[in-house]
């Protein structure tokens, strides 16, 4: 499956700002399974975008503008091209073992009401896929995906006892469960290409990989209910949404901040050479 995926995210300020700074977690990278084909980003900004790697080998852009300005957009556009992996993740950057997705964080904190529910799926027999898919189905059945109650700040037990958000929420729970479980587990930002025909998306996507022994890792999608297919296209990871961030920064006055973001994912049709 070749994906084509346009992306803008666009700040409109009350005052004009006079200056900000953006880190940019936006640009896929080759893996098996996954090849860019092309790719682009485009800033409103007159500016130098410097590109370098994150701790965890995601690409990294980041740039500074000087306003002042009333609007900044930031448009990331290309083609990847997807095979289907049976939800491994295999030929990513690894810079660190397996164990430090153990780490805990404020997002992906597990209350007493997290730690219960995981360890209702243990397995005796210690098959880690199996509790795996087990928590996926879990979480897919025990809560609800909603756009209103939770924002970006919303950590994993706060989502779990309201039993509703959205896919940022989905997954941090599933991260939070499994690390209970000791079982590493990190999060991933990206994009969907949904089977419905929807291709206008208010944001990207988000879903988990869980460390199993003798696969590696594995990616699952709580939000959706499945293990990650060709219709993912994988961005960036970290210990928690944070890390994984598509855009994060700072800005100089400005007052009141309006965030408008438009995601556009569809199937784009294979060229054929004569």
């Amino acid at each position: 499956m070749r994906v084509r995926i346009r992306h803008e995210t666009s700040y409109r300020y009350a005052s004009p700002a006079s200056g900000i700074i953006q880190t940019l977690r936006l640009t896929p990278r080759n893996h098996d399974g996954q090849f860019v084909l092309d790719w682009r980003i485009e800033l409103s900004a007159d500016c130098r975008l410097a590109q370098d790697e994150d701790a965890f080998g995601n690409i990294l852009h980041t740039f500074s503008a000087d306003g002042p300005f009333d609007e900044l957009s930031i448009l990331v556009e290309g083609d990847v091209e997807k095979q289907e992996m049976a939800g491994l993740v295999r030929g990513t950057v690894e810079r660190f073992p397996p164990a430090l997705f153990l780490r805990e964080t404020p997002l992906t904190h597990a209350d007493g009401a997290i730690k219960d529910f995981a360890r209702q799926l243990e397995d005796q027999d210690g098959n880690r896929l199996d509790v795996l898919h087990a928590l996926l189905a879990a979480i897919h059945a025990d809560v609800t995906f909603d756009t209103d109650p939770t924002h970006a700040g919303t950590t994993a037990a706060e989502a779990f006892a309201l039993r509703r958000g959205v896919c940022q929420d989905l997954t941090h729970i599933f991260i939070a469960a499994a690390r209970v479980l000791d079982i590493p587990a990190r999060y991933v930002s990206g994009y969907f290409h949904r089977s419905d025909g929807v291709v206008e998306q208010e944001a990207g996507h988000a879903w988990a990989e869980a460390y199993v022994p003798d696969l590696g890792w594995v990616a699952f999608d709580a939000a959706n209910g499945i293990s990650a297919t060709e219709a993912h296209v994988r961005v960036a990871v970290g210990l928690d949404y944070l890390g994984a961030a598509p855009v994060r920064g700072s800005r100089y006055r400005g007052g009141a901040e309006t965030l408008g973001v438009a995601v556009h994912v569809i199937e784009a049709a294979r060229q054929v050479q004569s």
